[in-house]
Order: structure tokens, then sequence, then C-alpha cells
């Protein structure tokens, strides 16, 4: 046989890489660490080596399973390259090239979202779909498109946002936050996109990386910022680092399933037992969802690079954190800090899900309550809020209890956040019943123009679920996929088309003009964006709050009432610095004497 013979055959035999992570990445970056994760048939028993000078090969650690190898290098000295990872197993040699890309000019610059924003949370597959073509994938565990089944495909895709770019801008929102967008590979329930199944790939249901990014791109072309959601406490059952798991400490509980108590004040609670504490945090959502362990470095690296290669690769602006209470809290910590080491002024917002404002604030970044801990988390969502806003708009209000007082007591409250500007402020979610829960509550205009006024003149940043403006209704009671309709119009044959005001009835009309007013004026209002806040305890039913920054102000008068109300201005005479003030939302000027008359349930934002 000839040398020239031997070698083919050789060849042919080396080693097979079936998978490589990150799939590339970026000279110059902050952190010069990278581990480099290869996964193919027995690549546990090669050696390695690297065709690069400029690059140090600092550990190559081997895992319980003989098929990855986890390699970490070190880029302080190295170029943008293309460079090659060479794997020996005797004789055999397996090269695999690997890119290491020149950084977008000012990347480590990209700006986060902030209270001047307002967010508008779209499920992907329930928004519009512009390319049908994507709508079933051949090979994927998921195949079939059913818009009658409220748990199935719908179709929706990044195509479909991206032709309703203007609509949003038009709307006036700032910041579009999109529900998982990442491969979600499951046989059923894939809509949702919370079960990943790699996490360096954008489902192709959806759309490409190349698409997203070109999204991200014209989004921002816009004046709009992205940002992503994103998963690091557990992953989908048929992700490959679980179906072939590089060792069982990749997941919690040896990866065996034991089910989350769902219980995470547990985490902060300082009489909890350790029983308590560990299936809170270590327990499984579900079967199809297992367990990430953090605590395990090789878990910790995979994750924290996979976020910092969206923002690097996409440029987002943004990444909202899944079940953030539910990961380990000194990993998620380290990631925040980071992420922030790499791009200062990023923002993350986590979702704590807990029901006092005690246990939210524990979460946020130099909260007094986790000192000497540190959470480094910029934003949470404040749900206790959200509950105190679908009751108040529904009642009664007193000057002790009841309807506008919730708001007011819950905020007298804020000391306990470190920062209350930073905390997320919503009315609703993908995750629970939408505030117009039906039809009749969907009617009362009122109920909906003082909700969407507080949500947008208080402190925080607000977030907008799709088909809030047109009153999309949703009741959680009746199923998960009830709150995630798909949105009227964004479908080729739908019955009408909500995008356009043609199609919408004129109740929806009205909505929609009373929340695209209102959040156009919000847009660029430094007084709103970065304001202080000062409010009065509720008076005959009224609630009076101001913003104010840099010598001018914006004075919220609201009725709580389902009754004429007239109040004294004399405690109020420290907000109202002129007899008369023009009213943003009726255009009238306001004469301000000795009293004022408000009718029932009315509004005033009076501008100084």
């Amino acid at each position: 046989m000839s040398l020239f013979a031997f070698l083919g055959l050789h060849q042919s035999s080396a080693v097979v890489v079936k998978k490589i992570t990150p799939t590339f990445w970026w000279a110059g970056m902050h952190n010069p660490e990278l581990q480099i994760m290869l996964y193919g048939d027995n690549i546990g028993s090669c050696d390695v080596s690297l065709s690069s000078p400029d690059i140090a090969l600092r550990d190559v650690v081997k895992q319980e399973n003989p098929n990855y190898l986890l390699l970490y290098v070190d880029l302080s000295e190295a170029a943008p390259q293309t460079f090659n990872i060479i794997l020996k197993q005797g004789r055999k040699e397996t090269v695999v090239p690997y890119e290491l890309k020149q950084r977008r000019p000012h990347s480590s610059e990209v700006k986060g979202f902030d209270a001047s924003d307002v967010l508008y949370l779209i499920m992907p597959d329930r928004f519009a779909n512009g390319n049908p073509a994507n709508d079933i994938v051949p090979g994927m565990k998921e195949n079939k498109v059913n818009r009658n089944e409220q748990y199935g495909r719908h179709g929706g895709d990044l195509k479909g946002i991206e032709n309703h770019l203007d609509y949003l801008e038009d709307l006036g929102v700032t910041a579009i936050w999109l529900n998982p967008i990442q491969e979600n590979d499951m046989p059923g329930g894939s809509y949702h996109g919370y079960a990943i199944t790699d996490y360096f790939q954008v489902d192709r249901r959806y759309g490409s990386n190349e698409e997203f990014r070109q999204l991200v791109e014209k989004a921002q072309a816009k004046g709009m910022k992205v940002v992503m959601d994103m998963i690091f406490n557990h992953c989908g059952s048929h992700n490959f680092i679980f179906s072939d798991k590089p060792s069982t400490d990749w997941f919690n509980f040896k990866s065996n399933y034991v089910g989350t108590s769902y219980k995470t004040a547990s985490v902060q609670d300082v009489h909890a037992s350790e029983y308590e504490y560990k299936i809170a945090v270590d327990g499984w959502f579900t079967r199809q969802m297992p367990d990430l362990n953090q605590r395990n470095r090789h878990v910790a690296q995979f994750l924290i690079q996979s976020s910092i290669w969206w923002i690097e690769y996409a440029g987002i602006n943004g990444i909202r954190q899944d079940t953030h209470p539910y990961a380990d809290f000194d990993f998620m910590a380290r990631w925040c800090k980071a992420v922030n080491d790499e791009y200062p002024d990023f923002n993350i917002v986590g979702e704590t899900w807990l029901n006092s404002n005690v246990l939210v604030s524990f979460w946020q970044k130099d909260s007094k309550l986790a000192a000497p801990r540190n959470s480094n988390l910029r934003t949470v969502m404040d749900f206790p809020l959200m509950d105190q806003m679908n009751k108040a708009f529904d009642e009664e209000t007193t000057d002790w209890a009841g309807g506008l007082y919730r708001l007011y007591d819950y905020l007298t409250q804020d000391l306990v956040y470190a920062d209350p500007m930073n905390l997320l402020t919503f009315l609703d979610n993908h995750d629970t019943s939408r505030f117009s829960t039906d039809d009749k509550k969907a009617a009362n205009l009122t109920r909906f123009k003082q909700a969407i006024t507080f949500l947008l003149t208080t402190r925080g940043i607000p977030q907008i679920y799709y088909g809030t403006e047109i009153l999309m209704t949703g009741e959680k009671s009746e199923g998960d996929g009830m709150l995630r309709k798909d949105f009227p119009g964004g479908w080729e044959g739908d019955a009408r088309n909500c995008f356009n005001a043609s199609g919408r009835t004129a109740q929806e009309e009205a909505a929609h003009a009373f929340i695209k007013k209102m959040l156009n004026w919000r847009k660029g209002n430094e007084v709103i964006g970065k304001g202080t806040l000062k409010h009065f305890s509720i008076n005959q039913g009224v609630y009076v709050y101001e913003r104010k920054y840099n010598g001018k102000s914006v004075v919220v008068i609201m009725n709580g009432n389902d009754r004429e109300a007239k109040i004294s201005l004399t405690p109020y005479a420290e907000v109202l610095p002129k007899p008369q003030a023009k009213d943003f939302l009726s255009g009238k000027t306001i004469t301000l004497g000795k009293e004022l008359t408000l009718g029932n349930r009315e509004i005033l934002v009076l501008e100084f």
C-alpha cells in the first residue's frame, strides 16, 4: 500500500466532531478565558494541541462521558484569526478549525434598557407569521402547525416581527422583549421556548441566527432596543448535554428527576430548613426540563459564555432571565457581574416571582437584605405591584383601603428596594392572566386608561404584553395557551387585521389610540424616565403624585371613585407651582384654585 493510500485510510477513521460550542468567539474580550466544548464519539481519548502561538491551552478537561472534551484557552495575546484545534488518537489526527472574530466597533458600549424605556413583550410563535415556509422543519420533533391547539405551534416567527416594526415604532414602544427564540427541539409544547435544546442556535421555525441579528439591527435603527429571554435554571431534555450528558453532576440530584417545590422564598428565609432550600433550588420544573447544576464550574462557564455570545453576536440590549431565584445565587451573581464587566451599560432583569416586596427586594443589586452577598442583578420584576394593580382599578378607593389606596400603600414601602427606578412594572405577562381577563373587563375603558396611565407614569421600567393595546383577553385557569393567543392579522387570511386601524373595533381603536398617545408622550420624556417620585396619601378617594426632573414636573391626579370627588388643593401646594396647568390627556387648561372637582374615575396629567 502506498503512503498516500495509508494516509487516506488513516484520515477516514479519525474522530468526528459532532458539536462545538461556542461555534466561534471574538478576540479582545474583557475576559480572556474561553471554554471550548467538543462533542463526538470517544473524543475524550484524544490528545489536544493548538496551531496558534498566540493562544495558550491552559487546561484540557475530560468528563465521565468519553464523548466530551472541554478546552480552556487563554486569549490574552490573541488577534482575530482562524486557528486549528488538533486532536490526536495515536497516529490518527483530526483538525478542527476555530474562528476568533473581530469585535464590532463599540460593541462593549451597548446601551441597556432603563426607566426611560417601555418594553413590549412578544411571544414569537403567537405574534405574526412572516414566513410560512419555516412553519414545519423536516427532522424536528414537533413537525406540525395547528392554530386551534392552544399548546401547539402556530407559526409565528422573526420575519413576522420584522414585518411589524413600523407598527411597534408608531405605537411608541422603545424596547422589544422576545420570549425565548433559541432552539426548542422538543416533541411537544415547544412553542413557548422554555426548554432549550441548543443555546447557540435560533429555532429554525423562527428563522436563522442571521435573521435574528438583522431583526435586532432593524429594530435599533428605528430606535427600539431588543431584550432576549434566557434560561439558566434548566434546559430541554432533548438537549445533547442532557441526552448524552458530560457527567451526572451537570444536573441536580445527579441527573435524576426530583421535582421542585416552587417555594423559592426559602432562599432568603432565615428559618428555612436545608431540605426546603435544596428542593426549591435544585428540584426540576418538570421531567422534560432537567435542572442544571450551576455549581459545576464547567456548567457555569458554558452558561455565562452562551449569554455573552448572543450579546456580542447580535448586539442585543438586554436579557430577561427566567426563574432567576431557582438557580444558584452565587453563580447568578457571578454571571451578572461577568456580563457587566464586558458590557458596563447592559441590563438584565430577573424573573423574581415572589409574593412580597421584601422577598423581591432581596434579589436586587446592592440589597441591604442580602448583604454581604450581592446578586449584581440591576432589575427585578415587581410581581407584588402587578397583583395590586390587578385589584386597584376594580375597587372603590377609600382613604384607608381598597382601590388606589393599594398603590399608595405599596409604594410607601419602596425603602426595601435598593433602586425602585430599576423595577420592571407590568399589568400582566405570558404567565399570568391578562389584565382584561374577559370581555366585560375589556369593555371598561376607564379601568384600562387608569391602569395604563399609572403604569406609564409611576416609578420603574414599564412592560406591556403584546395585544394589551387592543384589549386582548385571557384567563390563566383556561390554560396558558389562552394567555398567548394569536395577534389578529398576524396570519394571512385572518378575518381581521388589528395591526391596522381599519381592522380594529371602535373599542379596540379607542384603547389603541390612548396607549399610543401615552407611549409617544413618554418617549424621551426625562421627567418620567429619570424623575423623582413624590406622592400624597389618598384624600376623598383621590391619589395625587408628582414626577420631577431638572426643573420640570408632571402631576398625576386620579379619582378612584365611581362618583364625583371634590378635594382641597391646599395639601398639594408643594407640587402645584402655578395656578394653571395643561392636562396632557384632554389638552385643556386646568385652573388650580382652592378646590378641584373630578368626575368619576377621572384622570389628569398636568405638566409644569
